[in-house]
């Protein structure tokens, strides 16, 4: 397991130096044309519209500027995690053209996004071009030895500095070579976080004071929705389990007796064989109660806490499961209970998706964080995607500000971790 997992990291890894090249690459080739001509437009219709002709092609403008600078946002996030918040002021769908141009002017917003333009055109061109130069730069010291220090020393005459080692023949080539090997194992590690760089700096600009404040106040909206969302439908549920399970077992008992009752003196045989149904059916109909409670909380989690309910939920399973619990105490029960399903949850996307023959689950708590890992040597390729179950873990887990990453390459290991903020008593 330990090599399997070591291997897909080294792959995953030099997927991820040669993709934040390529990216970087992308990007500081976007830069300039897209930049220089939207600081461009913006100067000049700015100076328009003491001329009336701004008012109109403004708002135009500001608008391709949020765009682009709403694009930068995206990509922060999805390419490095980096989230750059921002806070635009609503404007009238019906507003005319001078409190359009006015009411973005009046955006703070606005001004962060017009100011980001020159900054992103000089320094964040360079920042993007970051992950391409440390990559190609120890590349170069290699080469040196094979001849290239002569394209840079024409006629042997001469000296070329490749960082602080002069190189003027064969053998300082050598020594030149040797630092492009030191710097090429440094930057090999380092070179995927280098584009966050980039987008470090475009949320210096870019990002709202207030956006913290806006976006914890969304995610509480919209973690209050699903809270609710989902509470209405987990009592839909056990309604509905209950009038057509238990419930209509408890009805058929019912005249079960009542016919019992008729028998007793006129068919004594037929009697007997209906208790002995009266007594299978309230065999089946507690089965299910309990069944139905097991779903709600299960007794063993209240019982006996989260650490042993996970090692309950496993010896179900068709796979062989490993669970490493280092749990000093125990979390609130909304805490736990929220843990248990999202858990049972990805394993049973494990045990039905992945193909793997073997799954580890890790539980333990510290820093004030109870930190969940399910780890399946299965084929990979799993996603946090609309309509997914674990896009419903992920609603589970933001009722308690938890969060929930998962990396799953092509071809495997996945390993979904979870992450709830708590106290253990």
């Amino acid at each position: 397991m330990n090599t399997d997992i070591r291997r897909g990291g080294a792959r995953e890894h030099a997927r991820e130096v040669v993709l934040a090249a390529v990216r970087g690459l992308v990007l500081s080739l976007a830069v300039l044309p897209f930049g220089v001509a939207f600081l461009v437009l913006t100067l000049l219709s700015l100076a328009f519209v003491p001329l009336g002709i701004g008012l109109v092609t403004t708002p135009w403008v500001l608008t391709g500027v949020r765009a682009l600078a709403d694009t930068r946002r995206r990509l922060a996030e999805e390419w490095c995690g980096i989230r750059i918040r921002s806070v635009y002021r609503p404007l009238p769908a019906d507003a005319n053209p001078w409190s359009r141009t006015f009411g973005m002017l009046r955006d703070p917003q606005t001004w962060r996004d017009v100011l980001w333009l020159p900054v992103d055109i000089t320094a964040g061109f360079f920042t993007a071009l970051l992950p391409v130069v440390v990559l190609l730069y120890p590349v170069q010291g290699l080469l040196l030895p094979a001849g290239l220090w002569r394209a840079y020393v024409p006629g042997g005459g001469g000296t070329y500095h490749y960082a602080f080692v002069p190189v003027s023949g064969q053998a300082s080539a050598f020594g030149a070579a040797a630092l492009g090997a030191v710097l090429g194992a440094v930057t090999w590690r380092y070179a995927p976080s280098l584009l966050g760089v980039h987008f470090r700096l475009a949320r210096a600009v870019l990002g709202s004071p207030h956006g913290e404040l806006a976006e914890r106040v969304r995610v509480l909206t919209e973690t209050r929705r699903d809270a609710v969302d989902t509470s209405a439908a987990e009592l839909r549920r056990i309604e509905r389990d209950l009038h057509d399970g238990a419930q209509a077992r408890l009805v058929a008992m019912g005249m079960d007796l009542g016919t019992i009752e008729m028998l007793l003196d006129k068919d004594p045989a037929k009697a007997k064989e209906l208790v002995a149904q009266a007594r299978r059916s309230s065999v089946e109909a507690l089965a299910e109660l309990r069944e139905l409670v097991r779903g709600i909380h299960p007794p063993v989690l209240a019982e006996r806490g989260l650490g042993d309910a996970v090692r309950a939920l496993v010896l179900r399973l068709p796979l062989a499961t490993e669970v490493n619990v280092e749990l000093d105490g125990r979390a609130d029960a909304p805490v736990e209970s929220a843990a248990y399903f999202a858990v049972s949850e990805v394993l049973t996307n494990a045990v039905k998706h992945s193909g793997a023959d073997r799954i580890w689950v890790d539980l333990h708590h510290s820093e004030g964080m109870l930190r969940i890992s399910v780890t399946d040597n299965g084929k990979g390729g799993a996603v946090i995607g609309a309509g997914s179950g674990l896009r419903g873990v992920e609603r589970r887990l933001g009722t308690f500000d938890g969060v929930l990453a998962v990396s799953s390459p092509a071809g495997g290991p996945t390993m979904v971790t979870m992450e709830i903020p708590c106290a253990l008593s």
